[in-house]
């Protein structure tokens, strides 16, 4: 099941408030209790918006680490915390899990996935081209995905995970310091 709270939220003016979306542990991919933040339309013009996204993310403490999509079937990482920022294209992925949500994303586009968050793409267009980022000392990121990972070794390594000092749209006092809560 999933919540959306679109309620206030702290931001930069220059940034919209992100949406927050909750997924629930469905015995087979994790999630989090913290939410999922979609934020949309991130000004990316100023430069390439790969490199935008980019400096934007290592600006606020996330450094970039790869280019390029989503795999097209359902997965979750157990040591990381992920951003992924839409550069080109639009895409539909499924948020949390088999019986998750689709999501359409688009230009300027970005996800912060909390440890545990399935994701999937389930389309994409031909020039869909995404940046992601991780927290620092998470950049070890690992794949699990249902039928080969056990959950219960996956629930552990997610509660040792450090909460991110930083979000990586927003900066120090952006939405994820405000929502993720310990």
């Amino acid at each position: 099941m999933i919540d959306i709270d679109r309620n206030a939220v702290p931001s930069s003016p220059a940034v919209e408030a992100p949406e927050r979306l909750y997924f629930q542990d469905d015995g087979r991919t994790p999630n989090s209790g913290y939410p999922v933040l979609r934020y949309r339309g991130i000004d990316a013009s100023h430069v390439s918006p790969a490199e935008a996204l980019e400096q934007r993310f290592a600006r606020n403490g996330w450094p970039p680490q790869w280019r390029g999509g989503v795999f097209d079937y359902h997965h979750y990482h157990s040591r990381a915390h992920e951003t992924l920022g839409v550069a080109r294209g639009t895409a539909t992925l499924i948020l949390g899990g088999e019986n998750g949500r689709d999501i359409d994303i688009r230009p300027g586009d970005v996800l912060v996935l909390p440890a545990g968050t399935g994701h999937c793409r389930r389309w994409a267009s031909d020039d869909f081209l995404l940046v992601a980022a991780y927290p620092p000392g998470q950049q070890d990121w690992d794949l699990c995905r249902p039928d080969d990972t056990d959950i219960a070794t996956a629930r552990a390594t997610i509660a040792t995970l450090a909460r991110p000092d930083s979000d990586p749209v927003s900066g120090p006092h952006g939405a994820l310091t405000a929502y993720w809560h310990e």
